[in-house]
């Protein structure tokens, strides 16, 4: 494994869960380690470097500029993760940012573009594909357990994020709505498991124009409702594979235990809730009499997010990491290209593609399986 110094920019509430994988990776002898930290809120950088040893807080444009920075974690809000990448890239330093890439598919091949032209490596979450839930289903898919696939269904259904959320209005704004929100963590485990996709043919709604917040200073607000809060579609992989995706924001449960469900000629495969590092993947053959639990098999034990990082600093150069860039992008392009389809009213085919990563060891560093 490479030595990666990170620095840190954004603080808020998902840098927590990075922070406690950089701790769980040092304890494995990772040598992914946090130099730097930096936040428009000064006061919440300073906050972060005061409980680590090591680490100091920084302005953004300190923090591009420093020589002990090697890789910029990028967790800022979606509209500026193509800004800072690229401010990132011009000083000569990798990427690892937050899911997506960037606002646009546009502005993603721009930052894949300059990485290329510099020489830098970018990675993107989701890194929930790394763990062993989906690398275990990941695993029976290779080892031929359902034959050849042949269809999946991946299903996300809540009634909305006000009803928990205490300032909802992204969600509803153009850049939100429920698949740029939560398609990545589905797409990429789809192409993870099916491989990249050629054609996409979609349909969405809005079930109402308003909605009321329904907790926190906010509550019982109304705000609007601006983009489709039900996208559904077809998702055509370069394998020939067939997979129908629901993602909503209008729905109120499914009957459908797993999240994803995979098909093929030999069998099916329930798949773990792709938001999750773990979970239980399960198999019912062909001619058996019901599902069966399969042993993990695959993926980084006891993961979190953040991981992704350390696979990009143990995968060998030029090698694309498994959370890369190039995933990233194709991801990106398939859910703005389902959108648009849903708007066109025809099938659309996707521009870019991507190799399907590699699968991960069962291990519990990267670089050691």
């Amino acid at each position: 494994m490479t030595a990666l110094r990170v620095g840190m920019i954004g603080c808020g509430a998902i840098s927590g869960q990075y922070l406690a994988s950089f701790d769980r990776l040092a304890s494995l002898g990772s040598d992914v380690t946090l130099v730097a930290v930096a936040d428009l809120d000064a006061d919440r950088a300073a906050a972060v470097a005061a409980d680590r040893d090591g680490v100091r807080a920084l302005g953004v444009e300190e923090l591009l500029a420093a020589d002990d920075v090697d890789l910029v974690l990028n967790l800022t809000i979606p509209a500026a993760h193509a800004q800072i990448a690229l401010d990132a890239i011009a000083a000569g330093k990798a990427v690892y940012g937050e899911k997506p890439l960037a606002a646009t598919t546009a502005d993603a091949q721009r930052v894949m573009a300059a990485a290329a032209d510099a020489g830098v490596r970018v990675g993107c979450a989701p890194d929930t594909v790394l763990g062993t839930g989906i690398q275990t289903a990941r695993r029976a898919v290779d080892d031929g357990l359902i034959g050849t696939p042949v269809a999946a269904t991946a299903v996300m259904l809540t009634p909305g994020h006000e009803r928990w959320h205490p300032n909802p209005d992204f969600y509803y704004q153009p850049g939100g709505g429920p698949l740029l929100d939560m398609g990545p963590y589905y797409v990429t485990a789809l192409v993870t498991l099916l491989g990249p996709v050629r054609s996409v043919t979609g349909r969405s709604s809005r079930a109402r124009d308003e909605r009321t917040i329904g907790s926190g200073a906010r509550e019982g607000e109304t705000i609007g409702v601006t983009v489709d809060t039900h996208v559904t579609g077809v998702l055509e992989h370069t394998s020939g594979a067939l997979s129908t995706l629901i993602m909503s924001f209008d729905a109120v449960a499914t009957t459908q235990t797993a999240p994803i469900e995979v098909h093929g000629t030999a069998g099916s495969l329930a798949v773990p809730d792709p938001n999750r590092f773990d979970g239980t993947t399960s198999l019912f053959p062909l001619g058996g009499d019901g599902w069966q639990e399969l042993p993990v098999s695959a993926g980084y034990r006891d993961s979190g997010r953040g991981y992704g990082i350390a696979d990009l600093a143990a995968t060998p150069d030029p090698e694309e990491p498994r959370a890369g860039g190039a995933l990233a992008l194709h991801v990106l392009d398939v859910m703005e290209s389902l959108l648009r389809s849903a708007d066109e009213g025809r099938t659309i085919t996707v521009d870019t593609t991507t190799e399907r990563p590699p699968a991960v060891p069962l291990s519990d560093l990267p670089g050691q399986g």
